[in-house]
């Protein structure tokens, strides 16, 4: 009765799962409900090596101000909650070559004197017995050849609007942004944070992706392209169990 049961549990979870899977098939990927960017920076603050904090002389009277591009104010984003423009053009490419080779081969032999006086008397006995040393010996040959190579070419060229979401002590600012398209059944996803300068970012307030520092760029998807060119769950339990 247990054995019953217990056959009955992983059938009806077999179920469930399979309804799930055909609920995901059917229906279309859905959209990330809007959430704080902040998340996207990582839920602790950002904390690096900063310099000694130095005071700026106060100019009053002065008409111009420290990082402005103008006389009359700077459009660029540099408080908490401001949007900026992150350029991302990644052409990337690399080429590895690599081969092995080795090989040993080793010859031990072990015996005893003329067995202590056995193997004398045997000849005399059997004249033309051949000789019992050495006694015992071991030879061995090992080979092994390997060869590897990797040839990869990445080009991305997109942009994503990223909101700062915090400003350190040395004035650096942490941005974060997120960006969901969805076409048919399948939706890309576009993932950037990090840490930037104010004065990298440009005047039309936008700044290329070489200029984040501890950058985190995620690009990717999920739907009826993606389910089909993922490998399934059976395959891959299986490649994580093989000896082979």
């Amino acid at each position: 009765m247990k054995h019953a049961f217990t056959t009955g549990a992983g059938l009806a979870a077999l179920m469930l799962g399979g309804c799930a899977g055909l609920n995901d098939a059917i229906a279309p990927p859905q959209l990330t409900p809007i959430s704080n960017p902040a998340t996207l920076a990582g839920s602790q603050r950002v904390s690096m090596p900063l310099p000694t904090p130095v005071v700026e002389a106060q100019a009053p009277n002065s008409l111009w101000r420290a990082g402005a591009n103008s006389f009359f104010n700077d459009q660029r984003a540099n408080k908490i909650g401001d949007i900026l423009t992150v350029s991302i053009e990644i052409a990337d490419s690399a080429q590895l070559n690599n081969s092995t080779a080795r090989s040993r081969t080793s010859t031990t032999e072990t015996g005893i004197q003329a067995l202590l006086g056995i193997e004398e008397s045997i000849q005399r006995a059997l004249p033309g017995t051949p000789s019992l040393d050495p006694a015992v010996g071991f030879d061995s040959n090992s080979a092994s050849n390997g060869a590897g190579s990797v040839n990869r070419q990445e080009n991305v060229k997109l942009t994503i609007a990223a909101v700062i979401t915090d400003r350190l002590a040395n004035g650096n600012l942490v941005i974060g942004g997120s960006q969901e398209v969805r076409i048919n059944n399948e939706l890309r996803e576009l993932l950037v944070s990090g840490v930037i300068r104010p004065e990298d970012v440009a005047a039309d307030n936008t700044i290329a992706h070489t200029k984040i520092a501890e950058a985190r760029i995620s690009y990717g998807g999920r739907g009826d392209i993606s389910a089909v060119q993922r490998d399934k769950y059976g395959k891959l339990i299986y490649d994580q169990i093989t000896p082979f």
